[in-house]
């Protein structure tokens, strides 16, 4: 009986564990782990940075409250706010974790990627490119991972920093 329920006791936690996340990876350009389903940004970045800001990704940056700071170059733990677009009308958030060097930053951020597979990773760790003119962080790129190359350039609002 006892091993009966040890047994059962180890495929529950089994089935708890399943549920936090699968798949795992780590490049140089981009690390983390897949989920069942895509996890929106905009819970994702304010769990990850603390910020008490609600609303779609692009209206952070005008409800930002006067405490916040606003800029436009990354420091770790500011959250990076991407404009609404056509092709992403909620706009996009991720949050600083790494500084490499005045061009690129490794951010952590979900829902990122053109299909349901792709936005259901939990990026811990993803690369992002400055590729504005003037070096003022108002256009970046994201690594893309399945083509290995950095993808579409994305305007940038700025950062909020706490």
């Amino acid at each position: 009986m006892k091993l009966i329920l040890a047994i059962t006791l180890l495929v529950l936690l089994s089935a708890c564990a399943g549920t936090r996340g699968g798949e795992r990876f780590s490049t140089p350009m981009a690390a983390g782990y897949a989920m069942p389903e895509p996890q929106q940004c905009v819970p994702f970045a304010r769990k990850e940075s603390g910020f008490e800001i609600y609303g779609d990704a692009h209206t952070w940056w005008d409800k930002a409250p006067p405490e916040y700071g606003k800029g436009i170059q990354p420091k770790r733990g500011a959250v990076l706010v991407l404009a609404s677009t056509s092709k992403m009308p909620h706009g996009h958030l991720a949050v600083v974790k790494r500084i490499i060097d005045d061009r690129q930053i490794d951010v952590a951020h979900s829902n990122w990627g053109s299909n349901r597979a792709t936005r259901s990773i939990i990026y811990t760790a993803h690369r992002v490119e400055d590729v504005s003119r003037a070096n003022d962080w108002s256009s970046v790129r994201f690594w893309n991972k399945e083509a290995n190359t950095f993808g579409f350039p994305y305007a940038v609002r700025g950062f909020l920093y706490k």
